[in-house]
Formats: structure tokens, C-alpha cells, sequence
């Protein structure tokens, strides 16, 4: 049985935290609405702080970082495991990110995480991950 987390108005570290945990205990997830996740922090700041990791390196050697709102979620949960041991591989495996709902988890009963909720953030300023997705070219 998969487990369909929304994203919409969660923060993204709150989020990966509660998941890679789950998903280290052996739960399959699926988390939907991925580009509605949010990034707590000013535009200006969170824009550079992404774009910095996303330039960093070469196009050779990497490290190699995301433009898509569903791989920048799933990399920053990849950062909260440890993912290059078994199990940390496995529990990697059992994690799916989506951009939007898609059909098969249309009518699936979805779970919101209220320890990962917007309303706990005490700053109003925040970034989605899909405004920080298109800022740096993505095209989903």
C-alpha cells in the first residue's frame, strides 16, 4: 500500500525530514502536488542559494542538481538518507515525487503533514519550489 502525501503549502525540509524517516522504517511514499511545496525565506536569498548549487561544478564531473519541481524534492529527501548504504538505497527506491495529481492517485485519500504545515512558519516570506524551478529553467 502506498502512502500519497500533498506537498501543497508544506515546507520542503519539514517534508523530507518526516519522510526519509518513514521511508527508512519500509513505508512506500508517494508525494503529489510536489511544485507547491515551499522554501521558507526571501525570494532574492532562496533564488541565489538554488541557483549557486545548481551552477556549482561541471558539466562533466558534477555534482549535478535538479531544475524540476519533482527532482528538487526528491534530491533534497535523497540528502536526508543515507543513500549510498542498502538501506538508505532502498528506502530511496520507495520514495515517488509528482508534479501535480496523477491519475492513478486521483481519487486516493491524500495525507497532509501538519508538523510540515505553512501555518507553523513564524516568517511570511517563502518561495515555492515550482516559482524556484522555472527561475532556473525548468520547463515541466
Amino acid at each position: 500500500m502506498v502512502t500519497v502525501i500533498d506537498a501543497e503549502n508544506l515546507l520542503l525540509g519539514r517534508l523530507a525530514s518526516v519522510v526519509a524517516k518513514r521511508a527508512l522504517a519500509g513505508e512506500e511514499i508517494a508525494i503529489v502536488n510536489s511544485e507547491k511545496a515551499i522554501v521558507s525565506g526571501a525570494r532574492a536569498h532562496v533564488l541565489r542559494d538554488f541557483k549557486e548549487k545548481r551552477e556549482r561544478g561541471s558539466r562533466e564531473g558534477g555534482p549535478f542538481y535538479p531544475r524540476r519541481p519533482d527532482h528538487l524534492v526528491k534530491r533534497t529527501i535523497r540528502g536526508m538518507l543515507p543513500y549510498k548504504r542498502e538501506r538508505g538505497i532502498a528506502a530511496f527506491r520507495a520514495i515517488r515525487t509528482y508534479v501535480g495529481v496523477p491519475p492513478e492517485f486521483a481519487d486516493v485519500e491524500r495525507e497532509s503533514l501538519p508538523e510540515a504545515h505553512i501555518d507553523r512558519l513564524n516568517n511570511p516570506s517563502y518561495v515555492t519550489i515550482g516559482a524556484i524551478s522555472t527561475y532556473l529553467g525548468a520547463k515541466y
